[in-house]
């Protein structure tokens, strides 16, 4: 088991996770600056209740092979929204029709977006 570096690296290895899983819409949002909330939102989109638990399922799995505690989880028996809180990074897994609902990314449209597919 390793541990990952830093915050940066256990949300861009949680936006893969998400991938995997064939997750739609993929974004690592950096919110440090805005809130005190946490440092990283991830945000990923699901087609039905059954690839957004997938999906936090694999999140899940990835983060803690790589020794990522996991702090709180909500909306896991429900599925429209579940989300997984590691401290630092938030990860947010919506089916479409919640995540248009809350849209997440006008609400934090002043963070920078952060690329995640190429290395940690």
């Amino acid at each position: 088991m390793k541990v990952l570096k830093d915050e940066r690296g256990l949300a861009r290895l949680a936006a893969r996770a998400a991938d995997d899983k064939k997750a739609r819409d993929i974004l690592v949002l950096e919110i440090r600056e805005l809130s005190t909330i946490a440092d990283y939102f991830v945000l990923a989109s699901a087609g039905s209740a059954i690839q957004v638990q997938a999906v936090a399922d694999n999140v899940e799995k990835e983060l803690a092979a790589e020794g990522a505690l996991l702090l709180h989880k909500e909306g896991y028996n429900q599925a429209g929204w579940i989300l997984l809180d590691y401290g630092a990074v938030v990860v947010h897994i919506f089916q479409e029709e919640e995540r248009r609902f809350y849209n997440l990314e006008q609400l934090w449209g002043d963070a920078p977006v952060i690329e995640y597919g190429d290395g940690l």
